[in-house]
């Protein structure tokens, strides 16, 4: 199987090493194909320029925060009923047609 390797964005408060060597002991092969990167925490000088002072949110994170309040909306979600995961992945595939749809609907 050739996957890519794939980037996974992390918030500033996990530490991308020490979760990277406890997830080698657990899945050693799925780890050759997945690296960590820790989000850009905006700087105090970028915050001045927006206007923005004390927390501020990092944009990737938000997106991935946003997407999964979106899927909680998905009643059948709320629980994992189904028995294989071809039929949960269609059920979150459902929910996001769904959300698609609503949102050309108001367009």
């Amino acid at each position: 199987m050739n996957i890519p390797k794939i980037t996974i964005l992390l918030d500033n408060g996990y530490h991308p090493e020490k979760l990277e060597q406890e997830l080698k002991k657990v899945y050693p092969q799925i780890m050759t194909k997945i690296r960590f990167k820790l989000s850009p925490k905006p700087s105090k000088t970028e915050k001045e320029k927006e206007g923005k002072t004390g927390f501020v949110p990092v944009k990737a994170r938000w997106v991935i925060e946003r997407t999964n309040s979106w899927m909680e909306r998905c009643k059948s979600l709320v629980k994992n009923f189904e028995r294989t995961l071809e039929h949960s992945t269609t059920k979150i595939n459902l929910c996001f047609v769904r959300l698609m749809l609503r949102r050309l609907a108001t367009a």
